[in-house]
């Protein structure tokens, strides 16, 4: 079992090292301190579980459980405080380790990770990776580095996506920040509300208002708000077809 621990304190870290090391079947375990590194380490080493602080500065738990890469790991939430037992199940968490926790408790909260590991790998043909990350539950929201803090954008309120570089743009009605992401890698996380229209831009299908089309095929999408997505006749026909099964 490869293992993820997050958690902004040292010594927190420190304790749960030591002890899922005793665990003979945790292969490796990796490490991030905030919840920012935290999604890169996840995306990075594609761990099986991940014991996640909640109070963490900046960016939260609950904020890093909404904003995993599909498929997401099992979440074992840890935290001092047991006031939020109930939001962390409401977010599929496999367990609540409640500070301070010693050996055997761990170890209850490791075997109901086995348990699921093995309900799901027995459900899921070997052969069907990418089968099973289409049916994970698309992101809800993305976490945007900015000037040392970091912007939480709804995916409900991106119209458009917009490649720069080795960016995208993300277009909303707050703003538009930059993510450093493929476009192609950003729209397996996002589900099927979101589809291509152009070479260098995606569409979220339900902001589309109307379809403005030339003689040669290509055009432009008006968004609700006014916003404008470029439209090119190779992704026309793709796009019409979704846009036609939403109505």
């Amino acid at each position: 079992m490869r293992v993820l621990i997050v958690d902004d304190e040292r010594p927190a870290r420190d304790k749960l090292r030591r002890l899922l090391a005793l665990e003979a079947d945790v292969s490796a375990i990796d490490e991030a301190r905030d919840g920012v590194e935290a999604l890169e380490r996840a995306a990075a080493c594609a761990p099986d579980a991940i014991f996640l602080d909640i109070q963490m500065p900046e960016v939260g738990g609950f904020d890093v459980a909404a904003s995993l890469p599909t498929p997401a790991p099992l979440i074992v939430f840890v935290t001092a405080y047991d006031e939020y037992a109930i939001r962390a199940f409401d977010a599929n968490a496999i367990d609540y380790l409640l500070k301070p926790y010693d050996q055997a408790r761990l170890q209850r909260a490791m075997q109901r990770l086995r348990m699921r590991l093995a309900m799901e790998r027995a459900s899921t043909p070997a052969e069907a990776p990418a089968a099973m990350a289409m049916a994970m539950p698309p992101v809800r929201q993305l976490l945007v580095p900015e000037r040392g803090a970091t912007r939480i954008v709804k995916v409900e309120d991106i119209s458009w996506i917009e490649t720069a570089d080795n960016y995208v743009i993300l277009h909303t009605p707050g703003g538009q920040p930059l993510l450093r992401q493929t476009l192609a890698g950003l729209l397996e996380k996002l589900g099927p509300d979101f589809l291509r229209c152009h070479r260098r831009g995606a569409v979220r299908l339900s902001a589309v208002a109307a379809v403005e089309v030339d003689d040669k095929g290509d055009g432009e999408l008006l968004l609700h708000g006014g916003a404008r997505a470029p439209l090119s006749r190779q992704y026309r026909p793709a796009l019409l077809a979704q846009l036609a099964g939403r109505g």
